[in-house]
């Protein structure tokens, strides 16, 4: 549960300093069309709030299996294909979202990185469990 709290956190985050930070990187607000289950979203954070949560939701049990699935391709490339994974992750959200507007592919390269680097930070904060041998 910890986990997938800070997968949420980590995508709001991310996705927040990428706004501000990453040129071809925003959030827009469609008057009309910002709704989901019939709530109409009027402000960015709200909006925020609602594509990092999913993108946080997707990186917790979409991402996992590709992982599994790409294992070949990720030994190969000594890692770096968990990139393109970070990615796919990321499109996939713009493209469920136009409220995220992503323009190329160097934005989400940053967009990508920026929310792995959060994820791991936090990931530092998450407690580890210890596991105590008696004899």
């Amino acid at each position: 549960m910890n986990r997938l709290i800070l997968q949420i956190i980590a995508g709001i985050l991310g996705i927040f300093l990428a706004t501000k930070f990453v040129p071809g990187v925003s959030l827009e607000v469609i008057p009309g069309q910002s709704s989901l289950f019939g709530i109409e979203f009027t402000a960015s954070w709200q909006i925020l709030l609602l594509i990092g949560s999913v993108l946080g939701l997707i990186n917790f049990f979409i991402k996992p299996v590709l992982k599994m699935i790409t294992l070949p391709l990720r030994i190969l490339t000594f890692g770096l294909f968990s990139l393109v994974i970070n990615m796919v992750m990321v499109w996939t959200v713009d493209i469920l979202f136009p409220e995220l507007v992503i323009q190329g592919i160097i934005p989400l390269f940053w967009l990508s990185i920026i929310i792995w680097g959060v994820s791991l930070l936090l990931g530092l904060y998450q407690p580890r469990k210890r596991v105590v041998v008696e004899e």
